[in-house]
């Protein structure tokens, strides 16, 4: 297999994406790791950080080239505005999307094996009059991908979303059997596909406390849940739940799982987060293109200070990898 090559996206530019590369830069890397962003941003903020940086442009497909400490690849994307560390600016909200559709659509033409992602700010590119709830959604739409399943895995857990940014309120009545028939046969033939898993185990939660208590609780367990994953069952799946939320996440019940599937984001994600904060990764399922990010956010307040963590970009660029690498050797027989 040729060379593995990554694109990787800063994120906010105000934020501490473009810290987290320039700290990337600073070690090898069997990879090719390709930098989608503003040049001047990055030599600006490495000269701020006091790190060496050497930027180097892709040439492209044919551009077979790795890294050593100090030098960076990098793919242009202009800014439309100067940036300051901290400092939001809804000028540059477009630039920000910019990176990710150009991330994207070298995936989508193989000239890339995968996009890293680092963190956007929802508010901003919002307050630029751009309607956007999410990384998630956002590449479901521009890869015209009919369902993607959010999934965060640190190690020894993978969280997967029946549903992602909703009002609370909203959830239960977003609990379908269509919905979770298509989110776990995503989830399933993903573990298959780009893990390499021949056998995926999920364990699926209930909706309601201690998973509706036979209805006395709620009813989705029995009505709506239940139903779906007997089905998978009787063809052949190793499903188990619905079970309470507040007893699944054990080690003795995990350690015989591939994977949770949570009923809402803030069901499964806390408990990952408490696990594995700083070395999670967030994978979108259900894509053409392998996607992984960091669990942070763009803390804007360690933009330029030189106290950013890049364990979590770096996580996610080593899964990626490995997903690529599943993808291109047959799956293991137990």
């Amino acid at each position: 297999m040729a060379i593995q090559r990554i694109a990787v996206t800063p994120g906010e530019p105000a934020g501490i994406g473009p810290d987290v590369c320039i700290m990337l830069a600073q070690q090898i890397w069997s990879q090719q790791l390709v930098v989608i962003a503003d040049p001047d941003l990055l030599a600006s903020r490495a000269a701020k950080l006091g790190l060496p940086l050497q930027l180097s442009e892709w040439q492209g497909s044919s551009d077979q080239r790795t890294s050593a400490p100090g030098e960076m690849l990098f793919y242009p994307q202009k800014l439309k505005k100067p940036v300051t560390p901290g400092s939001l600016d809804s000028e540059n909200a477009r630039y920000v999307l910019d990176t990710l559709t150009t991330a994207t659509q070298l995936c989508l033409n193989q000239q890339m094996n995968a996009m890293v992602t680092a963190p956007v700010h929802k508010g901003i590119i919002n307050e630029a009059g751009i309607p956007f709830t999410g990384h998630t959604e956002f590449l479901e739409q521009l890869t015209q991908t009919s369902k993607v399943v959010m999934m965060l895995a640190t190690e020894g857990l993978r969280v997967a979303l029946a549903t992602t940014h909703l009002p609370l309120r909203k959830v239960a009545d977003s609990i379908t059997a269509p919905l979770l028939t298509e989110v776990l046969e995503i989830l399933l033939h993903e573990l298959r596909n780009k893990f390499a898993i021949p056998q995926p185990r999920v364990i699926v939660a209930g909706l309601n406390p201690h998973a509706g208590e036979d209805g006395h609780l709620g009813r989705e367990e029995i009505d709506i849940i239940n139903p779906v994953l007997q089905t998978f069952r009787e063809q052949g799946e190793f499903i188990s739940g619905p079970l309470p939320a507040d007893t699944l996440f054990n080690e003795s019940l995990l350690c015989q799982a591939d994977a949770v599937l949570a009923m809402y984001h803030d069901q499964g994600l806390p408990v990952l987060k408490y696990k594995g904060f700083g070395k999670a990764v967030n994978i979108t399922l259900g894509l053409p293109i392998i996607r992984t990010s960091v669990d942070h956010g763009t803390a804007l307040d360690l933009a330029g200070t030189g106290k950013a963590d890049p364990g979590s970009l770096i996580t996610a660029i080593n899964l990626a990898s490995e997903m690529v690498s599943a993808q291109h050797q047959p799956m293991a027989t137990s």
